[in-house]
Formats: C-alpha cells, sequence, structure tokens
C-alpha cells in the first residue's frame, strides 16, 4: 500500500478520532478568515484557552462517566457551589489558600462517590440520581450566596489560578521564555509517547502504521504545539488555567491508556455483563468514575471562581450542558465503550473556538446557542452513523 493510499484507508477507519481534529482546524482558518487575523491573535487565543479551561477539565470527567454507560447532571451546579465554599473558606473563615484548594478537591471526590454509590449500589438510574443532585447543589449555592449575592475574592493567590500566567524566565524578542520550554518539553514528551506506544504494539504483534506516515503525523502535531506556543508566548506566555488543564489531560490519558483500572472502565462501558463475568468489579469502577466526576466538578468551580474572583448565584449554570456537548464533540459514543480525554479536550476547544469566533464577527446570543446545538447533533448523529456502518 502506497503513502496516500494507506493514509486515506487510516483517516476512513479512523474517522471518529480524526475528524474532530479537522473539525477544529477549519474552524479556526474560517474564522481567522472571517475576521481578517484576529482569531488566532496570541490575545485572543489565549483568552479562548482560559475560557475553555473549566468546561474542558469537566468534560475529561464526563467522557469517563459517558463511557461507562452512564450520565451526571449534576457537575455544574456542584462546581458552582464548591467554588462558592472555597470563596467562604478564603474570605470568611480565613483559610488557607494552600488548604482550602485540596479540602474542596476531597470535597468534590465524597459528592462523586456518593453519587456513585446510590446508581451501582442503590440501582438509582444515573439520571435521576444527578437530577437530584443538580437540584440539591442548585438550592445549596442559593443558600450559601443569599445574604450578599456575590462573595468577592481577594486572595491574589487564588485568584492568580484563573487570571494569572507562568513567570517568565526572561523576554527573547518579546517571547516568554518559560512558555517556549514548556513547549519543547511538550513536544518530546509527546515524541516519545508516540514511539513507546508504537513499539508496544510492535512488540505484541499489532498493526501499525507505516514509518513514513507515522513521522508525518508526528512532524504535523509537534508544529501545531509549537505554532500555539509561539502563539501564547508572544502575549503573557502559558495561563495557570492552561497548565492545569494539560496536567489534567496528561494524567487521565496515562491513567486510560497505560493502567489496569483504565482498560477496566473501557471494558465495563463495552459489556458491563462480560466484565462482571471476567472479575472486573463494575460498583468499584462506578464508584471511582462517579468520584473522579467530583473531584474535577470541584477543581473546575474553582478555576471559575478563581476566573472571575468571586463566586455568584448563578455559578455552574449549564456547565453540565456544555461538558456533555465537549465530551460528545470530541469524539465519545453515547453507546460507550469509546472515547478519549484528549478528544474531550479537543471538544471543549471547539466549542470555546464557536463562541469565540462568533462573538468576534458579532453573532446575536440566540444564533450562537442554535449554530452549537447544531454541532452537537451533528456529532452525535456522525457517532450513531459510524457504528451503524460498522455494525
Amino acid at each position: 500500500m502506497n503513502y496516500f493510499s494507506e493514509a486515506k484507508t487510516l483517516l476512513k477507519e479512523n474517522i471518529r478520532e480524526y475528524g474532530m481534529y479537522i473539525a477544529l482546524a477549519v474552524i479556526m482558518l474560517v474564522f481567522a478568515i472571517q475576521t481578517d487575523g484576529l482569531f488566532l491573535s496570541s490575545r485572543n487565543i489565549s483568552n479562548l484557552l482560559d475560557s475553555a479551561g473549566y468546561i474542558a477539565v469537566l468534560a475529561v470527567g464526563m467522557t469517563l462517566v459517558i463511557v461507562i454507560r452512564h450520565i451526571d447532571l449534576s457537575v455544574g451546579f456542584l462546581a458552582g457551589f464548591l467554588g462558592a465554599v472555597a470563596a467562604i473558606f478564603l474570605t470568611q473563615m480565613g483559610v488557607s489558600v494552600f488548604i482550602t484548594i485540596p479540602v474542596i478537591l476531597v470535597f468534590g471526590a465524597l459528592i462523586g462517590l456518593v453519587n456513585g454509590v446510590l446508581i451501582a449500589k442503590v440501582g438509582i438510574p444515573a439520571f435521576v440520581a444527578t437530577l437530584a443532585g443538580m437540584l440539591i447543589f442548585r438550592g445549596a449555592l442559593l443558600q450559601v450566596t443569599e445574604r450578599t449575592g456575590t462573595i468577592i475574592v481577594n486572595d491574589d493567590g487564588f485568584n492568580a489560578i484563573g487570571n494569572g500566567f507562568i513567570p517568565s524566565l526572561m523576554e527573547m524578542n518579546g517571547l516568554h521564555l518559560l512558555t517556549l520550554l514548556v513547549g519543547v518539553v511538550g513536544i518530546l514528551f509527546y515524541i516519545y509517547s508516540e514511539f513507546s506506544t508504537r513499539r508496544d504494539k510492535m512488540k505484541y504483534g499489532f498493526e501499525v502504521m507505516s514509518i513514513g506516515l507515522f513521522i508525518t503525523k508526528i512532524v504535523l502535531i509537534s508544529a501545531i504545539i509549537a505554532y500555539i506556543t509561539w502563539l501564547l508566548a508572544g502575549y503573557n506566555g502559558f495561563s495557570w488555567t492552561v497548565i492545569i488543564m494539560l496536567g489534567v489531560v496528561v494524567i487521565y490519558h496515562f491513567l486510560t491508556t497505560k493502567t489496569v483500572l483504565g482498560r477496566h472502565i473501557y471494558a465495563v462501558g463495552s459489556n458491563p455483563e462480560a466484565a462482571h463475568l471476567s472479575g472486573i468489579n463494575v460498583n468499584k469502577i462506578t464508584y471511582f468514575v462517579f468520584g473522579s466526576m467530583g473531584m474535577l466538578a470541584a477543581l473546575s468551580g474553582i478555576l471559575f471562581t478563581s476566573r472571575l474572583q468571586s463566586a455568584t448565584t448563578t455559578a455552574g449554570t449549564l456547565f453540565e450542558l456544555d461538558a456533555i456537548a465537549a465530551a460528545y464533540v470530541g469524539g465519545v459514543s453515547s453507546a460507550g465503550g469509546v472515547g478519549k480525554v484528549t478528544g474531550a479536550i479537543i471538544g471543549a476547544i471547539v466549542m470555546a473556538s464557536l463562541s469565540s469566533g462568533m462573538n468576534l464577527l458579532g453573532v446575536g446570543i440566540s444564533y450562537q446557542y442554535i449554530i452549537r446545538g447544531g454541532v452537537l447533533a451533528a456529532a452525535v448523529i456522525f457517532d450513531v452513523m459510524t457504528r451503524r456502518k460498522r455494525g
């Protein structure tokens, strides 16, 4: 098989995975042309990634929830409520930011674990259990903010999480040096990961793409990482929000692709009954996934509260729907067992890019909702048609 035939076959067989990257590239190209390059300016890309951060973190957890054939509607107001609790700790109780953040993350994990128990042990459908959670945390958020309406956070360390940038070692022709170094490390890590995965596949006799196509893929993705790094280095560099988002992706990508736990999660999603018969504790997997979802909801609440430098009565509104949309656009399957955390991040960036581009073009908010809804519907239709074709 020649180079182009192999590339065409590979794209066709992995259209679910590569389709979202193609869609993102097309969206960015269209908006760049329509805005005379303003969309791809350093400032706009930085703002776009920051605005996607708290939804991207939620989307990673939501991807795993959907992979095991469940849903979590409570995460939006859970994020808003825990963000408000963090604000109360910092402003009214005088708790250090270094204590507040771990405590809030533990709270989130415990609440998620309760959801997991209700679903796996008690047998309540995930939709109902988490819908109840949504209402409870909506009420709890109103309760803790009813006295002032808005809780202003003046802690510089906490607010830097959502608004600050990594320090610059020095400037090189107006570029942020530490950001450039982080980008280089990221590219080297990506190259090492790809070669390691290829070596493992060859070791166990799995089919791999030709070396020519493999090198092309590495060069193309490395160039994209380098370009985004260069854009951000020309502004203020990587924000702490982006660093946290990338950290979550790296941890969960490793967890889902390199560990036994990750394989068990996908086994449960593919066929829960077969997974149970093979010795996998389906209940424990459900506990872990929902506990993880709760922790990521807490992290999302911290990022959002930090970005606004305040907690409000409306925090968390529609977060869960944005996270679900990002997960589906990122390639997770409604049938379960399929989906990558890297795809969830791309899905979140796709949705953020749509919002950013339409705002720059002055598109009305009503049309923005319609267009974003259409993109989500198209993603799910594409998933269904792909599964039918393969079936």
